[in-house]
């Protein structure tokens, strides 16, 4: 009740000033054996300041009140806001799990520990899912959130991996019809290839990939990595670049113009001309 919680909490302080004060240990399981030891022979005999009465005698009274303590541990949760994928599933460290259909694009809260993810509306805070952790990598989803038909957005994803390429777009369909929706991750980052290598050479990879039929994202990415690159060349014609004549005929022109002066190459370090009696300099 709420006129004894001052007394309850008071015990944390006690027990920090009177046993533990000043002392240091070397473990945990030293200082536990401490406190046992003058709980039973200081704590449990003294007489309390309040009530007058011996502390071990009030908790006899007491014990057979007292409710067995839960199977499950209290929970102690980490706390996010995420963005639901088009796949239908959020991440929590690097692994994804499942929303209820129509939150694709909205954000949700989620509280996770080690053995459970929830997921719960921002407004209401109801719980929309909870699901049981999973290793790096891998998908918790119920049965009932799978989409019975491909959604609009992956529809628009194939529609432009098909304009990157015909290679490009033929693998993200092999990876959408082997995966489903979970594969949608999986074609962004084929389309991100392109960004990175260019439309061509991931061209190349997926026709690769398909030739061989391995139609993954890993491989096309490791082929990507591991493919020699292309050597440099200068570029030999383009609207910046004059004809080598132009430069033939500025070079000859100069020559004319030298010579016409008089001096192929003019001295670096000139004679001054003499100052001539009454000139600028004279006294």
């Amino acid at each position: 009740m709420t006129f004894s919680k001052g007394k309850v909490e008071s015990g944390v302080g006690h027990a920090q000033r009177t046993p533990l004060k000043g002392l240091r240990f070397e473990s945990l399981e030293q200082a536990q054996d401490y406190l046992d030891r003058w709980e039973r022979q200081w704590a449990d005999t003294r007489i309390h300041g309040t009530t007058k009465r011996q502390v071990a005698a009030m908790f006899a009274e007491e014990k057979p009140a007292l409710l067995p303590l839960p199977l499950e541990p209290f929970r102690y949760y980490q706390y996010g806001r995420r963005t639901v994928h088009l796949d239908g599933c959020v991440e929590v460290e690097a692994a994804y799990y499942g929303a209820p259909p129509g939150w694709i694009g909205r954000q949700v809260n989620v509280q996770w520990d080690h053995v459970f993810v929830r997921l719960l509306d921002p407004h209401t805070g109801q719980l929309l899912r909870e699901h049981v952790r999973q290793k790096r990598g891998r998908y918790r989803i119920r049965e009932e959130d799978r989409p019975s038909r491909t959604p609009l957005g992956t529809t628009l994803l194939l529609g432009r991996a098909q304009r990157a390429g015909s290679h490009i777009g033929a693998l993200c369909q092999a990876i959408h019809g082997a995966e489903g929706e979970l594969g949608v991750r999986h074609i962004l980052g084929v389309l991100s290839l392109t960004k990175k290598f260019g439309p061509a050479a991931v061209e190349e990879a997926c026709a690769a990939a398909l030739e061989i039929e391995v139609p993954e994202y890993r491989f096309v990415r490791r082929y990507l990595e591991h493919r020699p690159q292309a050597p440099l060349t200068l570029q030999q014609v383009d609207p910046l670049i004059r004809e080598l004549v132009e430069y033939r005929d500025l070079i000859q022109r100069r020559l004319q113009e030298q010579e016409q002066q008089g001096s192929l190459f003019p001295t670096a370090n000139p004679e001054p001309p003499p100052i001539l009696p009454g000139g600028a300099g004279t006294r």
